[in-house]
């Protein structure tokens, strides 16, 4: 479609809005020329139109029987029957794209969107052998950790359903954990790989930034978007992380020449010697509950009867890491996926025109449904922005350079970090008129551990500690930058250690204690 030309009242508004400064006469004197500008554009979409792919037909159902409220829809997708995964089945987190297959993100501002293309993370799975069963549900545009903002229904928590599964991949967690599938992809940036797997009793691991890339998931703000496996043994997401990592050479995320390694063999590696910051600042917070730190305390000796040398270490920067990460993922979100239609500029890479385009003009239209989290993000970051030019956004960013080497200091004294994934269990599922204040604080009052490590880039994984009341809870194991290996190495040998991990009564999935 070309673009409309400009009339004079909408010049002379550009004008006031550049503070130009432009006379009438001057006015009247560019609006030929920007107009004559816009055959660009317009030759532009002709050229994309004429190569742009087509969605592929694929078949999917809206699930008659809907466990946990956990799929969008289901599918049955193979593309070979052999491979590392072959006879696996897999969630696909629906802000993910799988081609022909429709995707929401949890928000009734990308309903009806069928992408055209296979998310990079879709095809290795499927080259693998893997059988993508469906498109798990997701919080409204991925920006919440309590499972109950997404359209048109909260997630529930296998291990009792009138709780929240965690956010924002519930539903990829909720699958796992209740074995209606093996393994499920997620995104994390503020910790939503790890925060379902703590809440659900699955191991979670965000890997270290552009490891995986990102090319075809929705985002959110490119400097923190991840995407990771979710999965109920630590072998499994070892198997699937292997098949995920690795430069694509369409995502600006990853740095140049970036691969993966056999991250299965690395769980053989002997841990013995291996040493262990139990760093302080994740402990005791102000929404602790204390039975979940005893219970992440009580993993850290398991890890030193295995022989790992555990010993607390101090990162004060952990405390004031998320007022960086709020910074950057309230302006910088509000700049890129709200302002920017998710992808903003700017940057080289794969874009999707066809996902800019329907989300773009359905934001405006559905923007009444966004959640409360969404709009306080816009809110927020829109006034910092306007009031500050970006210089809040870039004193972030700045400044996260400064945490990262404070996570990297005590890195190069120890092999991996740990502390609680989340400060608490699952909580209930809240009512739907509850108040602004208990609703952020159900949606976004675990994330002050997993946070800080999406703007770091950090490897982080989440696997189960014991029950707390009968419900799941996290110790987060941290470590180098591309070094996945040691932290996958260490959460490996204490699941052998427990023989295992528990699973919710009723699950088909193997369990140690029920």
């Amino acid at each position: 479609m070309p673009v409309p030309p400009l009339d004079s009242a909408g010049l002379a508004a550009f004008d006031e809005h550049y503070r130009f400064g432009l006379s009438a006469a001057d006015q009247d004197e560019f609006l030929p020329a920007v107009n004559g500008s816009f055959a660009s554009s317009h030759a532009v979409e002709q050229l994309y139109r004429a190569s742009a792919p087509q969605a592929p037909e694929r078949a999917w159902q809206t699930p008659s029987e809907n466990p946990y409220g956990a799929w969008y829809v289901t599918t049955s997708i193979t593309d070979t029957a052999e491979g590392p995964l072959a006879g696996r089945t897999a969630a696909i987190k629906d802000n993910v794209m799988v081609a022909g297959v429709p995707m929401m993100n949890g928000s009734r501002t990308v309903e009806g969107f069928v992408p055209v293309r296979d998310a990079t993370a879709v095809s290795r799975l499927l080259a693998a052998g893997a059988e993508i069963a469906g498109k798990s549900v997701c919080e409204d545009l991925c920006f919440s950790g309590g499972s109950f903002t997404s359209h048109p229904a909260p997630v529930r928590n296998p291990w009792d359903e009138t709780r929240n599964a965690g956010g924002s991949s519930s539903g990829s967690a909720a699958l796992v954990a209740g074995g209606v599938v093996d393994i499920a992809l997620g995104g994390d940036q503020g910790g939503s790989v790890r925060i379902p797997s703590s809440f659900c009793g699955t191991v979670g691991h965000k890997p270290t930034f552009g490891l995986v890339p990102y090319t075809g998931a929705f985002p959110i703000e490119r400097t923190i978007d991840h995407l990771g496996p979710i999965t109920r043994t630590v072998a499994d997401a070892a198997l699937m992380l292997g098949v995920l990592a690795g430069a694509d050479g369409f995502d600006p995320r990853q740095p140049e020449g970036v691969a993966g390694a056999d991250y299965v063999a690395a769980l053989e590696r002997p841990v013995t010697g291996l040493r262990v910051g139990v760093v302080r600042e994740g402990f005791g917070l102000s929404n602790s509950d204390p039975a979940v730190d005893a219970a992440v305390r009580d993993a850290v000796g398991v890890l030193e009867s295995l022989g790992l040398v555990a010993q607390e270490v101090s990162i004060p920067w952990h405390t004031d890491a998320m007022h960086v990460w709020n910074v950057i993922a309230t302006e910088g979100a509000a700049y890129q996926m709200l302002d920017g239609n998710a992808y903003g500029m700017n940057s080289e890479g794969l874009y999707d025109p066809e996902l800019i385009e329907h989300y773009g003009r359905q934001r405006l239209t559905a923007g009444v449904h966004l959640s409360k989290t969404v709009k306080l993000v816009g809110l927020s970051g829109r006034h910092t922005f306007l009031t500050g030019g970006g210089r809040y956004y870039a004193m972030a960013r700045n400044l996260a350079l400064d945490v990262r080497a404070a996570y990297d200091r005590a890195l190069a004294e120890f092999d991996v970090l740990v502390m609680p994934t989340l400060p608490y269990t699952a909580r209930s599922i809240p009512a739907a008129d509850i108040s602004l204040s208990t609703y952020l604080d159900v949606a976004l009052s675990m994330v002050v551990n997993t946070a800080p490590f999406d703007v770091t880039g950090h490897p982080a994984c989440s696997v189960p500690t014991a029950l707390v009341g009968g419900l799941p809870a996290g110790l987060m194991i941290i470590g180098s930058r591309f070094d996945d290996a040691t932290v996958l190495q260490v959460a490996h040998a204490y699941e052998q250690a427990l023989g295992g991990f528990p699973a919710p009564a009723g699950s088909a999935a193997p369990a140690l204690a029920r």
